[in-house]
C-alpha cells in the first residue's frame, strides 16, 4: 500500500474534527493479527526479503554500510481559548530513509511511498555515493532486544476529543478559579503514536512503538493596566490515562500561579554574582551549553570545546552527568535509537573526568567504541545524529537549603524560556522567565526580566555545590539541531554556581 492510498483510504469522508475516525480508518485497514505475529509495516507490503533486496541494492555501487529506517506517525492535537475549541489537527506521515555509508561520507535519500519500486529508486539514489564493489552476502535479519520504558499506548486507537475536552475545561476553570486576575486560558494537549523500524546490513533488525502525550497551560493576567503571562505543561511517553485528573488540575494551578506572581516580580540588580539553579528545569542550562559540546560529531569535527578533555577533569569530583534513554516514561526516552541501537545509561561525566561522547554509529566507528543509542533524526527524511535522550546531573553531596544559605547576595533560577548558545565555545544567554531574589541566605522577591549570561563549560568548572534532590524535568523540552527537532528530556539537582553576570531585559 503505498502512502497516497493509505491517506486517500483513511481520510475519505472525515471533517477536521473527527479525528479519531482518521485514525479509526487506519487501523480498520491493517490487520492487527498479523503486524503482532510479524513486522508491523508488513501491513505495508515491507517484509525481510524487500528489506534484503533494498539494501543489496543500497549496497551495489560498494557501500560500507547501509540501513532502512521506516516511519508511520499519527499524530493530534486539540486547542481550548476562552472555555472553546479554537483548534484541531489530525497528521499522517508514512515513508522510509535510506543510507549508505563509504567511509567518511554518507548517501542518504527517502521516499514517502513503501512500494518496491520507490524504496529501490531510493536505495539506487542514496548508493551513489560510493563506487567500487563490496559483495553482499544474503541477508538473514536478527531482532535487536530492547527495553520497555514506556507502553504501546495502542488503546489511543480509540481515543476521541470527546475523551480531551472534558479535561481541557476542567483544566480551563481550575485556571480561572486560582485568581480573579486571570483573565485568559489557553490550553494544547497533544498525543500521538510513533512507529519506527530499522533494519541494517549487518543483518539487524529492531521495531519500537513510541507513545507521546503534552498538555500545555498558558495564562494571561491583567491587574490595573499591567498584563502578565507564563504557561506550565507536562510531556511524557505514556498513555492518556497517565494524565490523572489531579496531575492535570495541578498542571493548570501552576500555571495561574505562576502568573500572578510576576505582578510582586522586580529586576535583580545586574553584574556577577552566585546562582542558584532549581532542581529540575535549570537543566536546560546544563542541555544547552554543556550537553551538545559532549555530542560526538562536534568533538570529531573539532567544533566542541571538549574535543582534546577526554579523560580528563572538567569539573568538581562531586559532579557526573548522564544522558539515559532509559528513564521510565521521560519525554526523550527510547526504547531503541533510530539506528537499531537498543536504550541505554550513557555516562558522560564521572567524578568530575569526562568518560564519554554521545555517539551514533558514525562516530562511535570513528572513535572505535561502541554506538551508546544516540543516534536520532526527526523523521525518515532526515539522517540520524548523535543526539541527547534525557541529559541530567546526579545527586551531590549537599542540601538545597544549605547552598541557598550560604548565598549572600545572588539569585535562584527557577525556570527558563528563551536562551542563545554557541555550540563550539559553549557561550549562553538565557533569560529567567520564573526566579527569586537571595539575600542574607533567604529567597526574598521574586524577579523578572532577567538574562544570565556566561559560558557553559566554565560554569560547569564554577559549580561548588550540588544538592541531593535531583529532579527530571517533565515539560515539553524539544531540541533542534542542524534542521532537525526531536522531543528531550532534561535534569539537574539544586547547584550553586560560584559566579554567573546577570542582567535585564
Amino acid at each position: 500500500m503505498n502512502r497516497r492510498k493509505f491517506i486517500q483510504t483513511t481520510a475519505a469522508g472525515t471533517a477536521v474534527l473527527a479525528l479519531p475516525a482518521w485514525l479509526e480508518g487506519c487501523v480498520k485497514n491493517m490487520d492487527i493479527g498479523k503486524m503482532g505475529r510479524e513486522s508491523y509495516f508488513s501491513a505495508f507490503g515491507v517484509d525481510q526479503t524487500l528489506m534484503a533486496d533494498v539494501i543489496s541494492t543500497a549496497l551495489s555501487e560498494g557501500g560500507d554500510f547501509a540501513d532502512l529506517f521506516f516511519q508511520h506517525r499519527m499524530s493530534s492535537v486539540l486547542g481550548l481559548e476562552d472555555g472553546k475549541v479554537n483548534r484541531a489537527s489530525f497528521s499522517v506521515d508514512l515513508g522510509a530513509g535510506v543510507r549508505v555509508v563509504k567511509g567518511d561520507q554518507t548517501g542518504y535519500a527517502f521516499t514517502e511511498d513503501l512500494d518496491k519500486y520507490s524504496l529501490f529508486i531510493a536505495a539506487k539514489t542514496a548508493s551513489v555515493i560510493a563506487s567500487g564493489t563490496n559483495p553482499q552476502n544474503p541477508l538473514l535479519f536478527r531482532s535487536v532486544m530492547t527495553g520497555k520504558y514506556y507502553p504501546e499506548c495502542l488503546g489511543w486507537q480509540g481515543t476521541t476529543p470527546g475523551d480531551i475536552i472534558p479535561l481541557m475545561n476542567a483544566m480551563n476553570e481550575k485556571a480561572l478559579s486560582v485568581d480573579p486576575r486571570i483573565k485568559k486560558v489557553r490550553i494544547v494537549a497533544g498525543w500521538d503514536l510513533n512507529r519506527i523500524m530499522t533494519a541494517d546490513s549487518s543483518g539487524w533488525i529492531a521495531e519500537d512503538v513510541q507513545p507521546m502525550a503534552t498538555f500545555t497551560v498558558s495564562c494571561l493576567a491583567e491587574d490595573k493596566g499591567r498584563r502578565e503571562e507564563n504557561f506550565a505543561d507536562r510531556s511524557a511517553r505514556a498513555c492518556l490515562d497517565f494524565f490523572s485528573r489531579d496531575l492535570l488540575m495541578e498542571i493548570a494551578e501552576k500555571a495561574a500561579k505562576r502568573t500572578i506572581l510576576l505582578f510582586d516580580a522586580k529586576r535583580p540588580p545586574p553584574g556577577e554574582m552566585p546562582v542558584v539553579l532549581s532542581a529540575g528545569s535549570s537543566g536546560i542550562l546544563l542541555h544547552e551549553a554543556i550537553g551538545h559540546g559532549m555530542e560526538a560529531d562536534f568533538n570529531r569535527k573539532n567544533i566542541s570545546i571538549y574535543s582534546d578533555k577526554m579523560g580528563k577533569k572538567i569539573a568538581e569530583p562531586f559532579i557526573s552527568i548522564v544522558d539515559d534513554g532509559t528513564v521510565r516514561n521521560a519525554r526523550g526516552s527510547i526504547n531503541v535509537d533510530d539506528e537499531g541501537t537498543p536504550g541505554q545509561r550513557t555516562v558522560l561525566v564521572e567524578n568530575g573526568i569526562l568518560r564519554s561522547y554521545m555517539h551514533d554509529r558514525i562516530s562511535a566507528a570513528y572513535y572505535k567504541v561502541q554506538p551508546t543509542g544516540n543516534g536520532r533524526r526527526e523523521s525518515f527524511r532526515c539522517v540520524p545524529l548523535p543526539r541527547m535522550r534525557c541529559t541530567y546531573m546526579m545527586n551531590g553531596p549537599h542540601k538545597k537549603e544549605e547552598i541557598i544559605s550560604s548565598v549572600k547576595k545572588g539569585i535562584y533560577a527557577v525556570n527558563f524560556t528563551n536562551g542563545q548558545v554557541q555550540i563550539g565555545a559553549g557561550d549562553f544567554t538565557f533569560y529567567i522567565k520564573t526566579g527569586y531574589l537571595i539575600e542574607d541566605g533567604k529567597l526574598t522577591a521574586p524577579i523578572k526580566d532577567t538574562n544570565i549570561i556566561g559560558n557553559g563549560p566554565k560554569v560547569l568548572e564554577n559549580v561548588i555545590m550540588a544538592a541531593d534532590d535531583m529532579a527530571i524535568d517533565t515539560g515539553r523540552w524539544t531540541c533542534g539541531k542542524n534542521g532537525q527537532s526531536v522531543p528531550v528530556s532534561l535534569g539537574l539537582p539544586t547547584v550553586k554556581v560560584k559566579s554567573i553576570t546577570v542582567g535585564g531585559v
